[in-house]
């Protein structure tokens, strides 16, 4: 009579390799989160060190642009009077209407930077809120808080009666 080899595995062992404990998975799982959790800080520091780098060298580049441009301006000015004086003013003349021009452009500039900074607003939300920071700012221990806090809700602060106990 032949032997068989039983298929089946013995009652105490078993079937495959050892599965991990919950604990072991749960580790794992932590350290893996970390890693990527690093990693993900580490690319976006990469990208804004580099973007940093180029918006720097472009502000620089509009800088050296715009002290161009100013002395350039003052070249076509002196030309623009001389041009004034070639027409048959006097060159003192020439010039008084060369200054007069820039001195309107100035007050236009000027009366439209009023404009545009009177039209900004205080920020009110952020000053409601901050009017909330004493009642945030109690000492209470962790896990012990009492008050509730205000909320934001569709960019509206809810605000909670700050003495109000919590339930």
């Amino acid at each position: 009579m032949a032997h068989s080899v039983s298929t089946t595995p013995l009652a105490g062992r078993p079937a495959g390799p050892a599965e991990p404990s919950v604990g072991t998975l749960a580790k794992s799982a932590m350290a893996d989160m970390s890693t990527l959790i690093r990693s993900e800080i580490e690319l976006a520091k990469t990208e804004v060190t580099v973007s940093a780098k180029r918006g720097g060298i472009g502000a620089a580049a509009f800088a050296a642009a715009g002290v161009l441009l100013a002395f350039a301006a003052i070249f076509f000015f002196i030309a623009l009077a001389e041009f004034l004086t070639w027409l048959g003013l006097t060159r003192w003349i020439s010039y008084l209407i060369v200054f007069a021009l820039l001195v309107l452009i100035a007050a236009v500039a000027g009366l439209i930077g009023y404009r545009q900074v009177k039209k900004i607003k205080k920020p009110e939300k952020t000053l409601e809120t901050l009017q909330d920071l004493p009642d945030l700012a109690r000492r209470e221990a962790p896990g012990q808080r009492q008050h509730d806090l205000p909320v934001v809700r569709n960019g509206q602060v809810v605000r909670q009666d700050p003495h109000a106990r919590l339930r």
